[in-house]
């Protein structure tokens, strides 16, 4: 009788442990993007593109989107060495610093490279969302990059004039594989990309290609030319009939699924 009980507990516990679904650790870059402001008194604090920023120059929205899913976000201070991405489903690089940013930027090195491409064959997501060419660290990016098919163009499409809303609008097809509910967004003033293989286009504007999504070993890459889903465009100041706020639920159901999935295949 002993053995048929102690047979159950051990079905039962097994199948709780199958059915247990291990919650994605989502950790954005702050060391290659490292901007800082004074306050009223003069102290010094971070900002721009952060979780904790929830002013319109910042990710809190995201970050409670990504949470409302049942991941845990993080950040990274320091250099992506092999060692500080262990435990990162999903690590997120957005606009690298420039000098006029940064007194002195962290320009992303080869050995930088070499660590993010080894994590992301092993199974790792990379988020890179970069900037237009006057606001962006083009150069060193584009070395992480290109070791996926991807190359940030040196350019600024898709410019708009102050509050013209309508020149910002993409819109999206029914039945895109990364958002799918999203139909009419806003993104202004970016790099577009030229790709090669195993990068494939995933969203494009006429022949110029907007989103790109690259599958390098057994990770995943997405990479669009603009931080796009900070608080101001995720509809803090957009007119009701943009989409960018499910953009960001979608993308970020999107890229939970692909982490499980890689997760899965590395098993």
């Amino acid at each position: 009788m002993k053995n048929i009980f102690a047979y159950t507990i051990a079905v039962v516990a097994a199948v709780i442990a199958c059915n247990t679904t291990t919650a994605q650790t989502v950790t954005l870059d702050y060391y290659f993007n490292h901007e800082t402001t004074r306050d009223s008194a003069g102290n010094l604090h971070r900002f721009h593109y952060t979780w904790e920023d929830k002013k319109q120059s910042g990710y809190s929205t995201w970050g409670e989107i990504l949470r409302s899913k049942g991941a845990v976000i993080n950040s990274l201070e320091a250099a992506p060495t092999q060692q500080n991405l262990k435990g990162t489903d999903i690590y997120i690089i957005v606009d690298p610093d420039t000098q006029k940013e940064t007194a002195n930027p962290n320009y992303i090195q080869l050995q930088d490279v070499t660590a993010i491409r080894q994590w992301v064959k092993d199974g790792g997501v990379l988020v890179l969302l970069a900037n237009d060419s006057a606001n962006v660290e083009m150069e060193h990016l584009n070395t992480l990059s290109q070791a996926f098919g991807i190359t940030f163009n040196n350019d600024d499409y898709h410019k708009v004039d102050g509050n013209h809303f309508e020149m910002g609008a993409f819109y999206i097809p029914a039945g895109h594989p990364v958002f799918k509910t999203a139909r009419k967004i806003y993104l202004k003033e970016l790099s577009t990309l030229t790709i090669k293989a195993p990068a494939e286009a995933v969203f494009k504007d006429g022949d110029k290609i907007i989103i790109a999504v690259s599958h390098y070993g057994k990770g995943t890459v997405f990479a669009v030319g603009d931080p796009w889903i900070y608080n101001e465009y995720c509809n803090g100041r957009l007119p009701k009939e943009y989409d960018n706020d499910k953009a960001a639920n979608d993308l970020s159901a999107w890229l939970i699924e692909q982490a499980k999935h890689n997760r899965h295949n590395n098993k």
